[in-house]
């Protein structure tokens, strides 16, 4: 069951933000040759970490874990609003390790930010790793 993002309370100065926005770096092509680089991922439950270990191709393959889990917790990919294993499966190997950091990032440090430098200056800054249209990082 996916459950749409969830604030505390409208009125609520704080908010929990438990949706995030991405842009694969390729993108997913499915079966048509329509290719998807927008998506959505939410926060992971203790379920959605605890559910697949119960699984069978996880037991075979503890690296299988990364492609359930993935499965779980990315609500859409382009107009896919039904991202199963399958799909996950087909990503290619950029877009999959992309999700993989962007899902640790969300989880454990709880946003999407990361702090670079820029390599001919040295001038540090901070840019949104989920993706978007260039200039908007």
């Amino acid at each position: 069951m996916r459950r749409s993002t969830t604030a505390v309370a409208p009125d609520s100065p704080a908010t929990m933000r438990t949706e995030f926005a991405f842009e694969l770096p390729r993108g997913y092509a499915d079966e048509s040759g329509t290719v998807h680089k927008s998506g959505v991922m939410r926060l992971a439950t203790a379920r959605d970490e605890l559910i697949p270990l119960r699984d069978d191709r996880v037991r075979e393959n503890s690296a299988y874990l990364t492609v359930v889990l993935l499965a779980r917790v990315v609500v859409s990919l382009g107009t896919i609003t039904d991202v199963h294993t399958g799909v996950v499966e087909n990503l290619f190997a950029s877009d999959l390790a992309f999700l993989q950091d962007m899902y640790r990032r969300i989880n454990s440090e709880g946003h999407t930010r990361a702090a670079v430098a820029c390599p001919s200056c040295g001038h540090g800054f901070s840019v949104d790793v989920s993706g978007g249209r260039l200039g908007e990082s």
